[in-house]
């Protein structure tokens, strides 16, 4: 078969920026079809898998431009000659390895040094610019976030493995990097404070180290994730922390806000005391009948959690009477959970308060919003067996929520947001009614 030509013109084209589009790359192959006789006959006589004849061509297509980009350096290379009038000479080859998206190949790269005795190596500049390709490590963060473990990753990319020996402890400290780098992106990005109009804040465990995290709410329903802070929304020093980053990222104390919240007391003290006592806090109601239900005996469980959902459906007054009743009948023979279902009563009326359409009230009453993500990361982390550090479940959890941020809807009963605004911003609906409302 006739070779194809091989000047350094020929090699320019192949390798150079000047190939900007398929369309040029299709044309040239089209004009040059003898390039592809090789590769027919290779389809045509392989036992191999589709898989292994593709990781076969592309190692072989690589190859060829690494060659075609060393010979625009040291010219065309020549059987038993050497280029005298370049100042970079050829030096056989070396083993090298390329990262595509979901794999790294191995590769036999070209060497060229400068002219003389002691020269340098000299760099080929497509070898360089293929080994600064970050996209085998974003992708493996994605696929480990998908829930597949380092140990199970070989399985996953067994091309990987095989064609440059990728192992779990590589795969992890890529994934230690990528993660970290994911950390300081949600740390650093700034927030659209004026838009915000809702903040969701709930807390998770994982192992014996607590996070909390924020979840904001736009104007047009669409949902983003605001931070993440190691510590428990318990502890006053953390959630006031917390509230004070968004601060200083944008989330400022220069309007009224919807703040939905686990019902922790640190966290409501610390909202009082960032944003101010304007603002409306909607505690979870979902936290609350819980609390309740953990001291409350088996039988009585199922009545009062009833009792308690009919009355988050009235208005609030009449609501907030049902409950109140339904504590004295509580108080006598379990204090304790009459104690749970007083404390912040009035807060988990909030939004019975604002005249809000039902579908808006339905995603506002509860911390629902923000749970969902994280049962995903639960799910994406199940199957990490030690916690080492705070440092390790921030690193987690911030890779995992902007990961799931990229699928958020937007808030259910969005088109009703303008009423929710509205409310905001009525001086005659104040949320110290609420406060009145407790110590009456």
């Amino acid at each position: 078969m006739e070779k194809p030509n091989t000047n350094q013109t020929d090699n320019k084209v192949l390798c150079s920026d000047e190939i900007e589009a398929s369309a040029d790359l299709g044309q040239y192959l089209s004009d040059n079809d003898q390039i592809l006789l090789p590769v027919v006959n290779l389809i045509e006589q392989s036992k191999l898998s589709l898989d292994e004849l593709i990781n076969q061509i592309g190692r072989l297509v690589i190859e060829g431009l690494l060659k075609a980009s060393a010979a625009q350096l040291a010219g065309p290379k020549q059987q038993g000659k050497r280029n005298g009038g370049k100042p970079i000479q050829w030096h056989g080859t070396q083993a090298g390895s390329v990262s595509l998206s979901e794999r790294k190949i191995k590769v036999n790269k070209p060497r060229l040094r400068e002219k003389g005795k002691g020269g340098r190596e000299v760099e080929i500049p497509l070898y360089r610019k293929l080994q600064n390709n970050r996209r085998l490590s974003e992708r493996i963060l994605e696929i480990m976030l998908c829930g597949v473990s380092t140990r199970k990753y070989q399985q996953v990319l067994p091309k990987a493995a095989k064609s440059a020996g990728i192992r779990k402890s590589s795969i992890s400290r890529q994934f230690i990097y990528q993660s970290g780098e994911q950390l300081k992106k949600l740390c650093e990005r700034p927030i659209d404070g004026d838009k915000i109009l809702i903040v969701y804040i709930d807390g998770m465990v994982f192992g014996k180290h607590h996070m909390i995290a924020a979840i904001g709410v736009d104007q047009e329903g669409h949902k983003q994730v605001l931070g993440v802070s190691e510590g428990a929304s318990e502890n006053a020093t953390v959630v006031k922390g917390l509230l004070v980053e968004l601060q200083q990222r944008g989330l400022k104390a220069n309007r009224k806000r919807l703040f939905v919240i686990d019902g922790s007391k640190a966290l409501r003290s610390a909202i009082d005391e960032v944003y101010g006592i304007d603002n409306f806090v909607q505690r979870c109601r979902k936290h609350k009948i819980e609390n309740v239900m953990g001291y409350l005996p088996d039988y009585l469980r199922d009545q009062v959690r009833s009792a308690m959902r009919a009355a988050y459906k009235l208005p609030f007054r009449e609501g907030v009477a049902r409950l109140k009743k339904q504590i004295e009948w509580l108080q006598r023979e379990h204090p304790r959970a009459a104690s749970s279902l007083l404390e912040g009563l009035e807060e988990t009326f909030t939004v019975n308060r604002m005249d809000l359409a039902p579908s808006l009230q339905r995603v506002l009453c509860t911390t629902n919003i923000i749970e969902s993500p994280n049962a995903g990361i639960r799910r994406t982390a199940g199957r990490v067996s030690r916690w080492e550090s705070g440092e390790m479940v921030l690193r987690w959890a911030a890779a995992a929520f902007l990961h799931v941020e990229k699928r958020f809807n937007r808030l259910m009963g969005c088109s009703h947001l303008w009423m929710l605004k509205a409310a905001l911003s009525d001086g005659a609906v104040s949320n110290n009614l609420a406060k009145n409302g407790e110590a009456a």
